[in-house]
């Protein structure tokens, strides 16, 4: 992937901006997701995790049996 310079500072401005605010927005959704009960999922080196609400990580979805428990 080729990055391209910019030379323009309103650019980097808007770009940090706009970074600050997703990564605001991600960290808000994270937490209502523990509070709920729900995982957080991510993805290290293509391989899929979960956080689940204590803490603990996992590679197996705690959710992909839930419609088969009720």
């Amino acid at each position: 992937m080729r990055v391209q310079k910019l030379d323009n500072l309103e650019a980097y401005q808007t770009a940090s901006y706009f970074t600050n605010l997703f990564s605001k927005a991600v960290q808000e959704a994270k937490e209502i997701n523990r509070k709920n009960g729900l995982p957080n999922d991510f993805v290290v080196n293509g391989k899929r995790f979960y956080e689940l609400p204590n803490g603990e990580i996992v590679t197996e979805n705690p959710l992909a049996n839930e419609g088969a428990k009720q």
